[in-house]
């Protein structure tokens, strides 16, 4: 059995994890709520757009954009991961990556080239290690405001590498935020749009988002000044604001996977310091029984 001192030394020390762990639950208690604010505020805009975006992609204009075009023969795709800055937020970033890992491994298999972009530091750190993808962009340090501009970066190396026929298809993978309990790990395709309206079919038909996208038609919208200039603006609009929203959605996730972790922490530092505590009361008992043996055993012994 450790000395009292040795048991006093870890209870101490579990007390003083139990102070940051208490520190970072309530830090996150109170920035969640921002977060889930700017979040939900930004969520129909996103959603919206992809719902124009994907009946873009069903009519029949004269003006053929290269994201409008779904090619055939696939090379290489790219994965956007959005991540966190900081751990300490449970299983947040390991579901994400694992759920990423899949797909590309699914890719890899069919002999297709894999790229990734890596927005935050977790998403930068892991992809550094994994052999057989290739990190082209990165945007770390978002905080807890992030702005469009810190992901203009990213987004142009992406529609760049498409435009430049470099990548085939192009997808989304981030923390879904259902509610404090529940993020869900999602991907999503971005490119080519006929991939959008087909995914936002299936999820209309599962009951999700409440969604319906018309089938092909012939008929087309009518553009001012004329289909290439507003096409180019709506589509770069459109990845901008799915990327910054699923960078809000990750935010919100963030937080709460930490407040629900920190908090599982600090009752388990609870637990740990109420077991500590009998050991050494029964060490220090042990250690008061043994001492008064001796001693009367000293008397009897004169």
């Amino acid at each position: 059995m450790a000395s009292g001192r040795e048991i006093k030394t870890k209870i101490k020390s579990t007390q003083n994890m139990r102070k940051v762990t208490r520190a970072l639950e309530m830090v996150s208690a109170s920035k969640i709520r921002k977060a889930q604010d700017m979040m939900k505020a930004s969520r129909p805009y996103a959603r919206l757009m992809r719902k124009v975006i994907a009946h873009v992609a069903q009519a029949s204009t004269d003006f053929t954009h290269p994201f409008l075009t779904e090619r055939t023969n696939v090379a290489r795709v790219g994965y956007i991961v959005v991540s966190t800055d900081r751990g300490l937020a449970g299983g947040l970033n390991s579901n994400l990556f694992r759920r990423t890992l899949i797909a590309v491994r699914e890719w890899q298999e069919k002999g297709v080239d894999v790229d990734i972009v890596a927005v935050g530091q977790k998403a930068v750190q892991f992809f550094r290690r994994i052999k057989g993808v290739n990190l082209i962009g990165t945007a770390t340090h978002l905080g807890d405001r992030p702005k469009l501009e810190d992901l203009i970066g990213v987004i142009k190396v992406v529609l760049d590498a498409y435009t430049a026929n470099s990548l085939d298809r192009v997808f989304l993978v981030y923390n879904d935020f259902v509610n404090t309990i529940v993020q869900k790990p999602t991907v999503h395709a971005l490119l080519p749009l006929q991939l959008v309206a087909t995914e936002m079919e299936q999820a209309e038909g599962a009951g999700a988002d409440n969604v319906k996208v018309e089938q092909k038609h012939d008929w087309d919208y009518i553009y001012e000044p004329d289909a290439r200039t507003v096409l180019e603006h709506v589509m770069g609009r459109y990845i901008e604001s799915v990327v910054y929203q699923a960078a809000l959605e990750n935010l919100a996730s963030e937080h709460a996977a930490r407040m629900v972790a920190m908090k599982a922490a600090s009752d388990n530092a609870n637990k740990v310091i109420d077991e500590l505590t009998l050991v050494y009361n029964k060490a220090r008992q042990a250690a008061i029984t043994q001492e008064i043996s001796e001693i009367v055993g000293g008397a009897a012994a004169v």
